[in-house]
């Protein structure tokens, strides 16, 4: 029987941060994520790219640090060690990249600081951060990118100040889905018509503009839902749009009944996606993976004709702005484990398990 750890009468920890954006970043695994995050039910504390299964929002917590946590009464948990990654050698790593962010930053350079080989310092900082250095480094670089647009700052001054060398470098590297420059508008002149769901897969949302659908994600409730569309588009003309429902009945019939948008003409034009040319690429070979069935981003790779850019791929799949539609779902890693999903893998489970069994 689980434990509900009393906590004192105080200010939230996180306060001042903007907590719903923690949960999303919690929610997305988010190695940029600075904060730590602990169950009440469970007395644990965790980095929010913890492998454990997600909690309720309504039982998580949210803290600036280790020893903010552990003073309000909490341990350390054993699976994602939350305390490694404030002391030691991987310490001593995340202090080097956060200063270096505007140059690349060797493995060598990384094992010359810690007295560890190139290959420790990467199999260790995977294992704890659940990223490579330099999937930390490019994260930490795009979120700031997308901090500075955010709070207006001018473009050119938002790329270099996060690290990239010109607009096209932050374009490819940062994932906006868009330029900086429209990026940094967030969505001004845009309309976009919403409506949201409950499904068997949660609480869904669709956002569509004037081209087609370009929004569609699975939450724990409609309130959440919404904020990550107004997150997204913040400076975007948002309305609710009831009619948009015969795009969440098509999200579900995708799954159950087989009609995949490389084979419905009807759908496929209500389509409004928006990335690079690679992230384009990857969206396109998803729709094309035949429900009940998966690949690996490996295998996906390959396809691309482009067998060194599995990362890449990956890195696609992690910022698919249309759930279930374009299905990354149907993406595994290469031993069959589900590895991450960008609206959890409990998620993704279920919607294998749907697929599959109707298949």
């Amino acid at each position: 029987m689980s434990t509900q750890v009393s906590l004192p009468m105080t200010r939230h920890p996180l306060e001042e941060l903007e907590r719903d954006k923690a949960w999303r970043q919690l929610l997305a695994r988010d190695a940029a994520a600075t904060f730590f995050y602990a169950v009440t039910t469970t007395g644990v504390f965790c980095r929010p790219t913890c492998k454990s299964r997600r909690p309720l929002r309504t039982n998580v917590r949210f803290f600036s640090s280790t020893a903010a946590a552990q003073a309000a009464g909490f341990r350390a948990c054993q699976r994602c060690k939350p305390l490694a990654v404030e002391s030691g050698p991987l310490a001593l790593v995340r202090a080097h990249i956060e200063r270096n962010l505007d140059r690349a930053v060797p493995l060598e350079e990384l094992g010359s600081i810690t007295g560890l080989s190139p290959f420790t310092v990467q199999r260790l900082f995977k294992q704890q951060m659940g990223v490579s250095p330099l999937q930390y480094q490019r994260s930490l670089k795009a979120s700031s990118l997308r901090g500075a647009l955010r709070k207006g700052s001018r473009v050119t001054d938002a790329v270099y100040e996060a690290g990239y060398g010109s607009p096209s470098r932050a374009y490819e590297g940062a994932t906006l889905g868009m330029t900086p420059a429209k990026f940094a508008k967030g969505g001004k002149g845009e309309r976009i018509g919403f409506t949201t769901a409950r499904t068997p897969f949660g609480w869904m949302i669709v956002g569509a503009t004037e081209r087609g659908l370009c929004w569609l994600a699975l939450c724990q409730s409609s309130a959440e839902a919404e904020a990550s569309l107004r997150e997204e588009f913040p400076a975007a003309e948002i309305k609710r749009d009831a009619s948009l429902s015969t795009l969440v009945d098509a999200a579900l019939a995708s799954v159950r009944e087989g009609d995949d948008l490389s084979r419905t003409d009807a759908i496929e034009s209500k389509l409004d996606l928006r990335g690079t040319v690679f992230q384009l690429r990857v969206w396109q070979a998803l729709r094309h993976i035949p429900r009940g069935t998966t690949k690996t981003y490996s295998q996906l790779a390959r396809e691309l004709g482009d067998p060194n850019s599995t990362r890449a791929v990956a890195r696609a799949c992690a910022t698919n702005r249309v759930a279930i539609l374009v299905p990354c779902h149907r993406v595994v890693g290469v031993s069959g484990s589900l590895t991450g999903y960008r609206w959890g893998v409990e998620r993704k489970r279920q919607l294998l398990d749907e697929e599959s069994h109707r298949s």
